[in-house]
Parts: structure tokens; sequence; C-alpha cells
């Protein structure tokens, strides 16, 4: 007689199956309906691939090549090389992981930090939702570089910090769009009917409350990583960043990048572009998801 995982072997093979033609069916239809969304996708998924494979796709972006110095792009150097021999493709390719990991982990940081403070901000109102907008206010007052430097002077240099100064900075942004979508949420029939039978606060704030929000969430966090690359890259540029001795796109472009210029534009071109395209990927799956999530920019 059969087993009942035998029995249920068939359906769980028909359950996968459904599920992988739906994800096929859904990601062919974000593609054909917002094409520059795909290739913004596409653009991020070459930069984790970039990261990820870091170690076989590129050499040591430390080491010295003095005799190589200032080598222009070439079959040996794809992108050439700086003033010191170091391959500037190495660098580009290292340098994809510092902006990836920054830009992930101080979006998650900013975007949570913020969304569950503006939920809890919207949900108990009065006093507690007064004093919680004027420390936003607060932080949205400060010009955000300025604000990131003024953390970077006080924590000092490395990538951790960092992190944690782009995202103090985005904290403010996703404070202010959950808090917006929860005040309309928390009034709505099905949050009255649980807070009616009893359900606690924190139960109707995560359950009922919170999925509400997510859509806006998402979007605000798609959008913030590219503003998070673009001030990482800042802050390395003025060297308050990561330490010089980690290869980053702005601190390419700073010091070697401007100095070197005139006679070898390559040291300042290729990081210029890898951040332009990091920044546009972004910014155009951002919006694509925004018109993917957004009812109101469907139609319904």
């Amino acid at each position: 007689m059969a087993t009942r995982e035998e029995r249920l072997e068939p359906l769980a093979r028909r359950t996968r199956a459904t599920l992988s033609a739906r994800l096929l069916k859904g990601l062919t239809n974000f593609i054909v309906r917002k094409p520059l969304g795909a290739f913004g996708a596409a653009i991020i998924l070459a930069m984790v691939f970039m990261a990820l494979a870091a170690p076989w796709i590129s050499g040591d972006p430390n080491k010295w090549h003095i005799s190589d110095a200032m080598y222009g792009p070439s079959l040996k150097y794809w992108l050439g090389t700086n003033d010191l021999g170091q391959d500037m493709w190495a660098m580009i390719v290292r340098g994809a992981r510092v902006s990836l990991y920054v830009g992930f982990l101080s979006v998650a940081l900013g975007s949570c930090t913020g969304g569950i403070i503006g939920l809890v901000s919207a949900y108990y109102g009065g006093k507690v939702d007064i004093s919680i907008q004027r420390l936003m206010d607060a932080l949205m007052s400060i010009p955000t570089l300025i604000l990131a430097l003024a953390i970077m002077a006080a924590l000092g240099q490395s990538l951790n910090n960092v992190v944690l100064a782009i995202g103090i900075v985005q904290i403010p942004r996703a404070n202010r769009i959950v808090r917006s979508q929860a005040l309309s949420v928390k009034e709505s029939e099905f949050a009255l009917a649980a807070r009616s039978i009893g359900a606690g606060d924190m139960r109707i704030m995560l359950y009922h409350i919170l999925p509400q929000c997510m859509a806006p969430w998402l979007i605000i966090a798609s959008a913030g990583l590219g503003t998070a690359i673009i001030s990482e890259a800042s802050l390395s540029f003025l060297g308050m960043g990561v330490p010089p001795t980690v290869p980053t796109w702005g601190g390419m472009l700073s010091t070697r990048g401007r100095e070197f210029f005139i006679d070898n534009p390559w040291m300042a071109i290729w990081p210029g572009v890898a951040i332009s395209l990091a920044v546009y990927g972004f910014n155009l799956f951002g919006d694509a998801l925004r018109d993917v999530l957004d009812p109101r920019l469907r139609g319904l």
C-alpha cells in the first residue's frame, strides 16, 4: 500500500509545475509590458553576477603592475590600468561588491526602520505621531549628504559605518511613505472589525495594516537603492567613505581619476560609467515596479 508521501508526490509535482508556469508567465508579461524595467533588472543582475563571480572573472585589484602603469584599454587589460599599474577591470568588478553591499544593506536598514516607525506613528497618532514626525522633519531638514558626512565624521571610516550612515539618511523618506498609507488603512473596515473583536495593537498592525503598506514600501526601497549607491560614491569621492585600500567607484573617481584625467581619461570614465549604469538600472526597475504594484497606475 502506498505511503502518504507517495500519494502526495503527484500533487506536489503538479503544484511545483503550476507555480513554475505562473512564474514564467508573470516574468514574460513583465518583460513585454515593461521592457525598460526588464532592462534595468538585467543591469542589476549583471552587477550581482560581477560581484559574486569577482574572484573568477578578475584578478587582484590591489596588485601593482608598475611596468604597465598608464596602460590603455587592450586585450591584456580590458579597461586599462591606473598610474600604479592596477587593473581597472578588477577594480570596477570589486567596486560592484562594495556598491551592492552598501546599497542593499543601507536600504534594508533605512526602509525597515523608517517603515516600522511610520507604521507605529500612524497607528497610535496623537502625541506619539507628533513627536515622531517632528524628529523626521528635523532629519529631513538636513541635506542628505551633509547628514551622512556628519555621521561618518563621528563614527569613522569603515564599510559598516557607511551602511549605517546611509541607512539613517533613508529613514525619514520611508517613514513618510508608510505613514501616509497606514493612516488611510487603519480606519478601513477590516481594521475596525479586527479592533472590535478584541485584536491587539500588534496583531492589527502586523496582520491587517502592514500588508496594505507593502507595495509603496517596496517601491520606495527600490528607488532608494540608486540613491544609496550615489551616496556611497559621494562619500568615497570626498574621502569619508570606506578606507582607501578598498576599491570603490567613488574612490576611483577621486584623487587619481581627477589628477590623470587629461592624459588617461579611462581612469575616471569607467567608474563614472559604472555608477551611472547602476543608478540607471535601479531607477528603471523601480519605476517599473511602481507601475506594476500601484493599483492606480494599473487602472484598477
